[in-house]
């Protein structure tokens, strides 16, 4: 089997195995560092990714600030292997986990028609993901297939602590809470990762920290996982990265490109969960501002949609001329940052790049100049340049920062620059569907295989999966199927039950 071939058959749902995928790698260099406020440190996460969302579930104000390391809880079995802000909150998120299992068909579907197989039975799944009542459908999922599960969150702003609660007291050992610090947020994933206890055997990632860390710390682990499943930009660049190196010593599952995420997810999902973001953080008007959106991907597309929606006047920001060809014809208006920055009311970051905002754009911008990220990763807007001493931090609000310059202009930052839409809004459940099956399939996928199908290497998920996952959500809306005669499937060159395109089809 060619190292670059896609997924092949999944033993519990009898995939047939996918053809090649051409992938070429991008080159954008993916930083970490640790940004510093001057008057309070803003904690930092190398990865965000667009799956889940933050809400108002239990991230009250009125909480206990103490830090949950400094205090010790029990479940009502008596288990203290978990570390949350309040287990008594477990009730609460228990509701909102039973909600979202009501938008999130297709994971219902899996436990149904694989729960007496268990397809996962034996497996030991590390999860480093966002910790909301989406994935906690999942990693309940993945439970009733078989697998044990321990968790941690990749982003110190997203998790529902509520949710954390209802996880830990349902037996899942969860190590996360929402507004952890730096030196928290490795703290948790170290103890999510249990080395000293436990040996996991496969690992589900969002944006590669927990892949890294046991690089990192814990590299004899590896010798007992089956493979890796990551699914953002961030943590896929790296594996490219540790693959093209010869560092990658375990396959891994590319979800991040699969058809799946990148257009349920990254679009449909970002075109709802911006308007979400903006309004609980700022509250203003939109019709009539002026906005400019820095990447016209799948996200980007999205924003612009929905910020389009409302009446604003839009601007596109792009180094691919292809995305920027796509703006052009969607009818926006295609420009370089620093043309606009000094007349622009809202700043939106969505390439997956490092500095897309400088310090350069920064001192053009206006008074009252909104920005934030719908990317993936926090480098996006130079937070460095800002960290310095002629420029005031005030928090206004949760998640609201201005950066006031001397002449007593502000700059309004949301989130610390990190993924708006799971830092400060909520995700439509339906959509972290798709994404959370696509993951759940890929865990099986990998778990299934037998010895030798993959090497050490990144592989993308097989056309008939993206179509599996699709047609399990088509009853919500009650879609009737054409079907392919045998004539047509013969003319076509296909079989009568899909894939239906090429791989190399872009939809």
């Amino acid at each position: 089997m060619d190292k670059r071939e896609s997924c092949g058959n999944s033993v519990a749902f009898k995939q047939p195995h996918g053809t090649q995928i051409e992938f070429t790698e991008q080159k954008q260099e993916l930083s970490k560092r640790t940004a510093n406020t001057g008057r309070r440190t803003l904690s930092h996460s190398i990865s965000q990714s667009s799956t889940d969302s933050y809400g108002s579930v239990g991230s009250g104000s009125s909480e206990d600030e103490s830090s949950p390391r400094d205090r010790s809880q029990k479940t009502h079995q008596g288990l203290s292997d978990f570390c949350v802000k309040n287990i008594k909150q477990a009730e609460f998120g228990r509701r909102e986990i039973t909600n979202a299992q009501k938008e999130m068909p297709a994971l219902m579907v899996l436990r149904k028609g694989a729960g007496g197989e268990k397809p996962l039975a034996g497996a030991k799944v590390l999860g480093c993901t966002h910790i909301t009542a989406h994935t906690a459908v999942l990693i309940e999922t993945l439970s009733v297939l078989g697998a044990e599960c321990r968790w941690a969150a990749c982003n110190i702003f997203s998790t529902q602590n509520a949710v954390a609660a209802a996880l830990a007291e349902g037996g899942t050992p969860v190590f996360a809470w929402k507004g952890e610090s730096e030196e928290d947020f490795w703290w948790c994933i170290d103890r999510c990762v249990g080395a000293e206890t436990w040996q996991p055997n496969m690992i589900l990632d969002d944006g590669g920290d927990l892949t890294h860390w046991i690089h990192k710390k814990h590299p004899s682990l590896f010798q007992n996982i089956k493979g890796v499943v990551e699914e953002s930009v961030t943590g896929i660049h790296r594996l490219y990265q540790m693959s093209k190196a010869g560092r990658l010593i375990v396959p891994a599952i590319n979800v991040n490109d699969s058809v799946t995420k990148q257009k349920f997810d990254n679009l449909y999902s970002c075109k709802e969960s911006i308007l979400d973001g903006l309004k609980r953080t700022t509250g203003v008007m939109f019709g009539g501002k002026q906005v400019v959106v820095c990447g016209y991907g799948e996200v980007g597309k999205g924003c612009c949609a929905a910020l389009k929606a409302l009446g604003t006047i839009m601007y596109v920001t792009e180094v691919d001329p292809i995305c920027a060809l796509q703006a052009c014809m969607d009818g926006f208006r295609v420009v370089k940052l620093i043309e606009v920055a000094r007349q622009v009311d809202l700043v939106i970051t969505c390439t997956g790049n490092k500095h897309v905002v400088g310090r350069e754009h920064l001192e053009r911008m206006k008074d009252g100049c909104i920005l934030c990220n719908m990317g993936n990763s926090s480098s996006e807007i130079d937070l460095g340049s800002l960290q310095t001493a002629e420029l005031r931090w005030e928090r206004v609000r949760p998640q609201v920062d201005h950066v006031v310059w001397p002449d007593g202009k502000r700059i309004v930052l949301l989130a610390e620059g990190r993924l708006l839409n799971l830092s400060c809004s909520t995700v439509p459940s339906f959509v972290l569907s798709i994404t959370a099956t696509t993951q759940a399939l890929a865990l099986i996928e990998l778990y299934s295989a037998p010895e030798g199908r993959y090497k050490q290497d990144v592989y993308l998920l097989p056309k008939k999966m993206d179509e599996y996952v699709a047609n399990l959500h088509l009853p919500t809306f009650d879609a009737h199927l054409s079907e392919v005669t045998d004539e047509q499937a013969k003319y076509l060159g296909i079989s009568k039950h899909g894939p239906f395109k090429p791989n190399y089809y872009r939809y």
